[in-house]
């Protein structure tokens, strides 16, 4: 029997502290990611005030047992909490600006769990620090599956002090809660992380199909090499050929699991900072090349599907 990808994920073992007690937490932005986040909230003891733009997405939380709401700066109201998961640095800036900070009580500890540029994030946490409150940038990895059951990584910057009030707040969403360093660490993280996952997912591929072609049978080659000196994430766990492996989007057609246009996002960020640090990343900038040509027809599919490109 074929293993599932959720098996093999060479994640830390669980990391669940003990919750003293239940929050009453706002949760913005309920899209693929965020709806599940929200929901294990719930499950967690916590209270959850929800917004999202998307009528289907509140109706959605509605059923999860979520309060739902149409302004996000009510959302906030009375809440020892802020979670938010939205598309990008701008509208993250704009939501903190315009509807939680001098919104939300000052006791509130807020947690952007958005992939956003380091700058962005560092500003926006230098606001809320400004305004009071303890603000941490806590990015994730795992994917929609993970967001679901809960077993998110939580890569987080900020304080000490910030961390360990959102650090109650992350266990009841993922399985693994690591304080990166301060404000923007968390982001610094995620970035390096996707663009690795980036140029390791096309050098898997670009083996798998060499293998396959010179008349080696995949399965065969997997059976080696993820248990040899090619042993990777990708591989092991994500397997980017369908029927060979463990079970993973590639048995579904390529649909679900990590789109192509958010990795190419997160590959673009990772480019930004790179040139703002001038740190030297030709295989990150070549795969984000790939990446860029792949998803001009193909954004919606799991980014292991680039593997059609050969």
């Amino acid at each position: 029997m074929r293993a599932s990808g959720r098996d093999a994920e060479p994640f830390p073992q669980d990391h669940k502290n003990t919750r003293r007690e239940n929050m009453k937490i706002a949760f913005i932005g309920l899209g693929n990611m965020g709806g599940g986040m929200a929901a294990n909230l719930v499950k967690a003891g916590h209270e959850v005030n929800a917004f999202d733009l998307s009528d289907e997405a509140l109706a959605t939380a509605r059923d999860n047992g979520c309060a739902t709401f149409t302004d996000a700066a009510e959302a906030v109201q009375g809440v020892d909490g802020v979670v938010t998961m939205l598309p990008n640095g701008g509208i993250v800036k704009s939501v903190y600006e315009g509807s939680v900070i001098g919104k939300a009580p000052e006791g509130a500890v807020l947690l952007d769990c958005s992939t956003i540029d380091v700058a962005t994030a560092k500003e926006v946490i230098a606001k809320a620090e400004a305004a009071g409150y303890d603000m941490v940038d806590a990015p994730v990895s795992g994917g929609i599956a993970a967001a679901n059951g809960g077993t998110l990584t939580f890569m987080v910057g900020g304080t000490d002090k910030a961390f360990k009030r959102a650090e109650e707040v992350l266990n009841a969403m993922g399985k693994a809660v690591i304080h990166a360093g301060d404000a923007g660490a968390g982001q610094t993280a995620k970035i390096c992380n996707n663009m690795l996952l980036a140029i390791t997912m096309i050098g898997t591929t670009e083996a798998m199909k060499m293998a396959e072609k010179l008349g080696l049978d995949p399965q065969k080659f997997y059976e080696i090499s993820s248990q040899s000196s090619g042993y990777c994430w990708p591989l092991n766990a994500y397997t980017p050929m369908p029927g060979v492996g463990v079970e993973s989007p590639a048995d579904n057609d390529y649909k679900g699991g990590f789109a192509t246009a958010l990795m190419l996002k997160d590959l673009r960020l990772a480019m930004e900072a790179a040139g703002s640090v001038d740190a030297k990343t030709a295989l990150g900038k070549h795969a984000t090349e790939i990446y860029e040509a792949f998803a001009e027809e193909n954004g919606g599919l799991d980014f292991s599907a680039v593997i059609k490109t050969l």
